[in-house]
């Protein structure tokens, strides 16, 4: 999927000129890297939200248009609000077609509900990791990399050196061979415990009815 984003320079900083920003619906940003300096924009905040629910759009090589210009540039950071749907900033890094990027993308696991660990002894698929950073040229950045669990049993497991990867991307791992995934048994709930849930839910039920009583 190509994410294009419009975006304009600006040249007020500073708390007051970013409030100024967000009531125009425009989202300050930066964008820097390479062998330019830094450059400070803004970005229509409705299109930036929209593209932030994307999985995809945090993984992608994104081309930002300035003034009649494209630049390839990957989302580096972006500051939401905690609760309210408001993106306050964003960070963008410039990519050079000629120069390996480092990013981190997301991990799709296929196939789940058929393996046999899970359709027929009854286990989950319990994920370690949900996404791996790769290596590779700006073209060759893949939007995901699929995980097919459908050959896996009761306590079967998949390692990052299991992962396929398209040509010339590479991930970028250090120390042991992790754990990506496993189909685990499901947790089993033991017969006292259940009891003595029941036993305690009927005593609080009784003490209620007795302060009733007293009550009236």
């Amino acid at each position: 999927m190509k994410f294009e984003i419009e975006a304009r320079e600006r040249t007020l900083q500073g708390s007051g000129a970013s409030r100024r920003l967000r009531r125009e619906n425009r989202v300050p940003a930066i964008i820097y890297g390479g062998t330019r300096d830094p450059l400070m924009i803004d970005i229509d905040h409705n299109e930036i939200l929209l593209n932030l629910r994307k999985e995809g759009f945090r993984s992608s090589v994104i081309t930002l248009t300035l003034d009649g210009k494209r630049q390839q540039a990957l989302l580096r950071d972006a500051q939401v609000h905690p609760w309210k749907p408001l993106v306050l900033h964003c960070d963008f890094l410039r990519v050079d077609a000629t120069h390996a990027i480092h990013q981190r993308i997301p991990l799709h696991f296929l196939n789940g509900e058929i393996a046999p660990g899970v359709k027929l002894e009854g286990g989950a698929v319990a994920a370690a990791i949900n996404d791996i950073e790769v290596s590779c040229l700006p073209q060759d950045l893949p939007a995901f990399i699929e995980v097919d669990l459908k050959d896996l049993a009761m306590g079967d497991t998949i390692h990052l050196s299991e992962l396929v990867f398209p040509d010339k991307v590479t991930p970028v791992v250090s120390g042991d061979d992790q754990v990506v995934v496993s189909i685990i048994a499901p947790k089993v709930v033991e017969e006292d415990e259940v009891e003595g849930e029941e036993v305690e839910g009927a005593a609080t039920e009784e003490g209620k009815e007795g302060k009733e009583g007293k009550d009236e």
